[in-house]
């Protein structure tokens, strides 16, 4: 087993560093962010960070790397206060890693991939078109991480599309059954299995 210590992290190139640290910690959830600037222009970006925060009110963060470059997801869900989160399939994931790119604010990813949009219930930000979970957020409120110069977001989940397929009685979500996609590191994707599913813990007797 190969022991990296501190000093030897820091030493590491740059690129090696950022997969090692990326990938260590497991698969992470995959999701395709979408936004609309207050003048109209459409945004679509790859994020591995969405985290459960709360059920009751429904909370979700997500980590954003520093504004130091323009983050137009940022700039546009601190516009107009909204977005959405669509979950990502293995039938999606060329065309959903290429919305990493960087692309000047007034082009849309959407022009440059297979991904196309889609409009609910005037919420003026797009769903992807086929993503068999869809989310759509409002930007409550955001936190500095001085440590790393990165901004945590919060958001609240206003509206919840799920196909019905993967919709269980209890209201637990198969995501397998959906063939949604997680993210290893920055740019691997795998198709996680349910193995089992148990009741509630209890302390044994």
């Amino acid at each position: 087993m190969h022991h990296f210590k501190k000093k030897e992290l820091e030493s590491l190139s740059k690129i090696y560093r950022l997969n090692l640290i990326n990938s260590v910690t497991g698969y992470k959830s995959a999701h395709l962010l979408g936004t609309t600037s207050s003048s109209g222009n459409e945004n679509l970006a790859v994020f591995s960070s969405i985290v459960h925060l709360g059920s009751n009110p429904a909370l979700i963060g997500f980590i954003l790397r520093p504004t130091t470059v323009p983050r137009h997801s940022h700039a546009n869900m601190k516009s107009t206060g909204i977005f959405t989160l669509n979950a990502i399939t293995k039938y999606q994931i060329e065309d959903a890693h290429h919305t990493s790119a960087k692309y000047p604010e007034d082009i849309s990813e959407f022009d440059f991939t297979k991904l196309k949009p889609e409009y609910k219930k005037n919420w003026n930000a797009p769903y992807v078109k086929g993503a068999p979970i869809q989310m759509g957020c409002s930007f409550i409120n955001e936190y500095s991480i001085h440590e790393n110069n990165t901004i945590l977001i919060i958001g609240r989940i206003e509206h919840l599309y799920i196909e019905n397929s993967l919709l269980g009685e209890d209201g637990w979500v198969q995501l397998d059954r959906g063939e949604i996609v997680s993210i290893n590191g920055l740019d691997g994707y795998a198709l996680p299995t349910l193995l089992e599913r148990f009741e509630y813990a209890r302390p044994k007797k």
